[in-house]
């Protein structure tokens, strides 16, 4: 895949991840930057880390191991786990 293809898939998961977090969490779309740490700037807990991950699998149309998930910790963690899931 081409560098510029990347970046548009990335841009593309970011968007998807942004557009969810503020459709499900009412959170500010202000406040989804890649740096955003879920459970301290976002109020994310492990039950919404759940409802997000069930989203994430439709979205990807793939099976999720939670493991892959565990140390996601930044809006940047999800895109890159999310990245890594497609790539499969």
């Amino acid at each position: 895949m081409s560098t510029d293809m990347a970046a548009a898939k990335r841009a593309e998961i970011f968007t998807h991840v942004h557009k969810t977090l503020v459709e499900m969490f009412d959170l500010d779309a202000g406040d989804i930057k890649p740096e955003a740490r879920l459970y301290e700037d976002l109020d994310i807990d492990s039950i919404d880390a759940v409802d997000l991950v069930v989203e994430l699998k439709q979205f990807t149309g793939r099976r999720i191991n939670p493991d892959d998930f565990k140390s996601v910790r930044t809006i940047d963690d999800v895109v890159n786990a999310v990245e890594r899931l497609m790539q499969r």
